[in-house]
């Protein structure tokens, strides 16, 4: 089971987001070597906009030439695929469309039970990135400011109370600013389900910075389709979070 993965390790782990619109054939070879030699320990498949027909042949392709879990990060309620280990059931909570609070899930629901994927709830948070995220446009969600830790804590903490197994906060795709640290350090101090922080980490740096922070799970993405060889920097910066811990 992902979830127990992700639970029972209790250690700092690495996302690497696939977009599969921003991808060619040849893109996608040259991540997926990268991502099983630098030692991610998960691939994210999804994207609030998927324009092509690339999404199921993506994850076929992941699945055939890694062993690396397939975890999606769905941005419509037609991103399923029973080719995937386990499926991210967001509810973007941070916002006050019913559409992505509840409706997407209930047309999402049927498909992700046939494909018999297993479902993590996950409460979605979006935190001001600097930009307009194309989820943020999409979804017509206002982020949370990124200096306003007092209200993710109080969202996130209604998600757990909810039921989520996982609160993932998210400052957009390309965001020129990542989740500060401050932030990530309070939401981690009052919830104790897993924490995913995502958007903006362009370097080792900051991956290792949002580590000492709180995050469990680091997501990156978007610098990798300009600078693919950041990858393995990243890795170990948020790897070796773990030898310091223990």
């Amino acid at each position: 089971m992902i979830y127990t993965q992700i639970k029972s390790r209790n250690k700092k782990q690495l996302a690497v987001l696939i977009d599969p619109d921003k991808q060619t054939q040849e893109s996608l070879a040259q991540l997926v070597e990268l991502a099983k030699n630098a030692r991610t320990d998960f691939f994210f498949v999804g994207g609030s906009l998927l324009l092509e027909d690339r999404f199921e042949k993506t994850i076929s392709y992941i699945k055939e030439h890694s062993k690396i879990p397939i975890i999606i990060f769905p941005g419509n309620s037609y991103q399923v695929s029973a080719k995937a280990d386990a499926i991210l059931f967001l509810s973007l909570i941070s916002g006050r469309n019913p559409e992505y609070l509840i409706g997407q899930q209930v047309i999402a629901a049927p498909l992700i039970k046939e494909a018999k994927l297993e479902t993590i709830p996950t409460g979605y948070l979006l935190i001001d990135g600097g930009r307009i995220s194309t989820t943020s446009y999409i979804t017509q969600t206002v982020p949370i400011p990124n200096d306003k830790p007092d209200i993710a804590v109080a969202i996130a903490l209604a998600g757990e109370m909810l039921g989520m197994k996982l609160i993932y906060l998210e400052a957009g795709s390309g965001a020129l600013n990542s989740v500060n640290a401050e932030m990530i350090e309070a939401v981690k101090k009052n919830i104790s389900v897993p924490l995913i922080v995502g958007g903006g980490i362009r370097s080792a740096e900051q991956a290792e910075e949002t580590c000492k922070a709180g995050a469990d799970i680091i997501v990156v993405g978007n610098i990798l389709e300009k600078e693919p060889d950041l990858l393995m920097e990243i890795s170990l910066a948020v790897h070796s979070t773990n030898k310091v811990a223990e």
